[in-house]
């Protein structure tokens, strides 16, 4: 019995038990599917995510009021801490590795045009704003560079304000009404839609003096700084902190690069990804287990067989081999029909829900479909060895 005669037999063995082998397989294509189908969603979320936080790039650093670190002593009360404010943005204006610079207020406000009230998030920003975060103007322009402690009563619109309040009329020149501040409407932003969900076109920008003025606030949010992206932004911190400490006297601020936590993020969403994974290949042991029974049937209905191939001169090697090609071809096959149904019901829900981001992870399913195939050599060794053990003329007798 030569190696292609054991490749035939194998092969007419499992076509002539067919329920058992689609059986077998299913288990296995079942597994495969369901870790192809988890995976392509956990990896589909992961890349939303991450892209909602870099579109805005990647190179800012945010520097916030207050210390939220621990360095032994106490720190004092919170309402001790002092305040960002733009004299503060206008310093960091010094540092070389600025690229831009933005001090941000944000509040909720009503605003009144052309009869119409609505109320809005009002941003009060610097006019580095919209370079630092790739925002585009869709007519008009966004707010000058005026004297950040005198800024002229300006304001830009988001595009859904401008259709609520404006309609189709153009609304530049106009006068705009934030809390009880007037401004005069000089651009509308292109569309931007939902971003974690905060509606970006649900907006106005303001100055951000204007801004502490309309909300009655003493300082400023957090201040953002976009460095040159040939800059390391351990750099950048230091240079941060040099500037801050001479003006504050001590580090009572907060400073957090937008890689250290887009890094962060990426580390708890790889690991969720992994954890789905694993729910996945809990179905992947299931049809294991399911396959390996299937097999020890196979060997105690196969007895008789079996003593007639030893009889016939097979070998318990030849024998060992035989249920072990069968139990891989099983898991082979089953693996194969996982990956099509599993890729196949992935490109059917990326194709029918739009908003659901589906992306297959085919380093993911290359190790389900290793996985598989050790399963199903896995699963055949201990069959195979009770079989080939098995003596002929006790075997012959069992037909």
């Amino acid at each position: 019995m030569n190696a292609i005669d054991t490749f035939q037999f194998a092969l007419q063995s499992l076509l002539a038990h067919r329920l058992r082998t689609v059986l077998s397989a299913s288990g296995i294509a079942i597994g495969i599917a369901a870790v192809i189908l988890l995976t392509a969603i956990g990896d589909g979320v992961q890349r939303f995510v991450l892209s909602e936080f870099t579109q805005f790039g990647t190179n800012i650093v945010t520097i916030t009021p207050g210390k939220i670190n621990t360095h032994g002593g106490s720190l004092g009360a919170i309402s001790s801490a002092r305040l960002l404010t733009i004299e503060d943005a206008m310093a960091l204006r010094q540092s070389r590795h600025a690229e831009y610079i933005n001090a941000s207020v944000v509040g909720n406000a009503e605003i009144r045009a052309q009869g119409r009230s609505r109320r809005v998030t009002a941003y009060g920003q610097g006019p580095d704003f919209a370079k630092a975060f790739n925002m585009q103007i869709e007519i008009g322009q966004f707010l000058p560079d005026d004297d950040p402690r005198n800024p002229r009563a300006y304001a830009v619109l988001g595009a859904k304000v401008r259709a609520e309040i404006f309609g189709d009329t153009n609304p530049l020149g106009a006068i705009l009404q934030v809390g009880g501040s007037r401004f005069r409407v000089i651009g509308v932003m292109a569309s931007k839609g939902q971003i974690l969900g905060f509606d970006l076109d649900d907006t106005v920008f303001i100055p951000t003096t204007r801004a502490l003025e309309v909300f009655n606030r003493q300082g400023v949010m957090e201040i953002q700084l976009a460095y040159f992206p040939d800059i390391p932004v351990h750099v950048v911190v230091e240079d941060i902190q040099r500037i801050l400490i001479s003006r504050h006297g001590r580090e009572d601020f907060t400073i957090k690069p937008q890689q250290q936590m887009l890094s962060t993020l990426s580390t708890v969403l790889s690991v969720l990804k992994f954890a789905v994974a694993a729910l996945g290949g809990i179905s992947l042991v299931v049809g294991a287990v399911g396959m390996v029974t299937l097999m020890h049937i196979a060997v105690s209905e196969r007895v008789s067989e079996i003593g007639l191939l030893t009889a016939l001169g097979a070998t318990r090697t030849r024998i060992r081999i035989l249920f072990l090609l069968e139990s891989i071809a099983l898991s082979t096959l089953g693996g194969l029909a996982g990956l099509l149904i599993g890729s196949g019901i992935a490109w059917l829900l990326k194709l029918l829900i739009s908003d659901l981001p589906v992306n297959i992870p085919w380093d993911y399913v290359l190790g389900a479909l290793c996985i598989s195939m050790v399963i199903g050599l896995a699963a055949g060794v201990i069959p195979a060895m009770q079989a080939a053990k098995l003596n002929p003329v006790d075997a012959l007798r069992t037909d």
